[in-house]
């Protein structure tokens, strides 16, 4: 479980240090975990260590809301001034997430072959066809 927790840590240094040589505007967090699912797609496997540290994770990941959380009471005034625009922001980039989502859904839809229901003559295709 400790390998795993390290592998996790190393991801995320990995990612901080490449924000910090290339300047890209993302997270090093962020970059890390992309890291790791590069190395993941890579090995085409999750080794158990990596698996039990993330499932822990995951089960207490309400806890990391508090800090967000705090973050918003410290900066209440800001956020009271600027309400409008991060409501905006918010709507507007829910929606382009969920069309690109649909979108992305969609394409793959397009290349994966029929379903076993629609082998069957359970389900009838897209597009109305019989």
């Amino acid at each position: 479980m400790l390998n795993g927790f390290l592998a996790l840590l190393l991801c995320q240094l990995l990612g901080e240090l490449l924000v910090l040589a290339t300047g890209v505007p993302v997270p090093g967090p962020v970059l890390g975990m992309v890291l790791l699912l590069l190395v993941l797609i890579v090995i085409k496997k999750t080794p158990d260590s990596v698996r039990l540290v993330s499932e822990g994770l995951l089960r207490h990941l309400a806890l990391l809301y508090v800090p967000a959380g705090v973050g918003l009471m410290v900066h209440l005034e800001m956020i009271s001034q600027y309400w409008l625009a991060i409501l905006v922001a918010l709507l507007v980039s829910t929606f382009v997430t969920m069309l690109v989502t649909a979108l992305v859904f969609r394409l793959l839809g397009k290349f994966s072959g029929p379903t076993k229901g629609e082998r069957s003559g359970l389900v009838r295709p897209q597009g109305g066809e019989r």
